[in-house]
């Protein structure tokens, strides 16, 4: 299945792909999504956690199988033995066990709301955003955090971040602003970037409340960055995607002199040339923080300013 660019930069829309697990219906972004399969005869491995049903090879590829009926603790049909969807992101391939696919639907950033954290419980915390269609609703599941908890490898990578020293020439005081949904994501950043030497860290979890954010320190003029000297987005994000807050930061004539560095498990070649075409200044595949926060030294020296 080629995805390909299947939507215009910048539009804040997406198109998810709904599928069941049991009788329970989720989505995942299709820019995740390499190829479905009927279910496939999978070899167990020794002491694989109880999500991985084990690995298969399809396409010359290795690949490993997580059975999200486990993860969600969610009985699986007896009558089928299911679909799999084949993922890629963070450098990784990954094919999820679910019960039934139904489908594409586009629809915009704006119309995915958080869900609220009361509802939570049930499935901790892996719930990053509700689609309110007209026959229902699709809950968007944490894939990045999924596959964490299984692989802790598989989380932030920080190689390389104990052999960064903390220049002179780096205003470690800037202030930086953060757009990330993943609750996990968001705190191993921010605890990054502390860890590193950056003390005036704002955080948001969605595109729209950073653009606010941003926006309100648009009558500083030429002085703008003095409030915000760099943006960190994620690129999925409900209400308002990394795409769509990057083009609108650098359309405004006042906001455009920001940095935006795009941190994402999709970026891919085709998903950089959509970054760069909204003018993204740089852009990071999750989760090789310790390259994001090198280039981030050079960008805060004072020497650049």
């Amino acid at each position: 299945m080629d995805t390909g660019i299947l939507l215009e930069s910048g539009t804040n829309e997406l198109e998810l792909l709904k599928f069941y697990v049991g009788k329970k219906c989720f989505g995942i972004n299709i820019a995740k999504v390499s190829e479905m399969m009927r279910y496939s005869t999978v070899t167990p491995m020794p002491d694989a956690p109880d999500a991985v049903e084990g690995i298969f090879m399809p396409r010359d590829i290795l690949i490993t199988v997580v059975d999200l009926h486990r993860v969600l603790k969610s009985p699986a049909d007896e009558s089928s033995e299911g679909m799999m969807i084949i993922c890629e992101f963070n450098g990784m391939h990954v094919a999820f066990h679910v019960s039934s696919v139904n489908g594409i639907v586009k629809l915009s950033w704006a119309s995915i709301e958080k869900p609220p954290s009361v509802a939570q419980n049930e499935n901790g915390g892996l719930i990053t955003g509700v689609a309110k269609l007209e026959d229902g609703m699709i809950l968007i599941l944490d894939f990045e955090r999924i596959v964490a908890d299984i692989n802790k490898s598989a989380g932030l990578d920080t190689s390389g971040m104990d052999k960064l020293k903390k220049m002179e020439s780096v205003d470690f005081t800037s202030h930086i602003v953060i757009a990330e949904d993943s609750a996990l994501l968001n705190k191993m950043i921010m605890d990054t970037l502390h860890t590193a030497g950056f003390r005036n860290v704002m955080s948001f979890t969605n595109g729209k409340d950073a653009f606010d954010y941003i926006s309100s320190f648009k009558e500083l003029g030429d002085d703008i960055r003095s409030e915000v000297a760099l943006i960190i987005s994620d690129i999925e994000m409900p209400q308002m995607d990394g795409h769509h807050l990057t083009k609108r930061i650098k359309d405004d004539p006042v906001m455009k002199q920001i940095p935006v560095f795009l941190f994402s498990s999709l970026i891919n070649e085709q998903m950089r040339i959509k970054g760069e075409s909204i003018g993204a200044d740089e852009q990071f595949s999750k989760p090789q923080i310790g390259i994001l926060v090198e280039t981030l030294y050079k960008y805060l020296s004072k020497n650049n300013k």
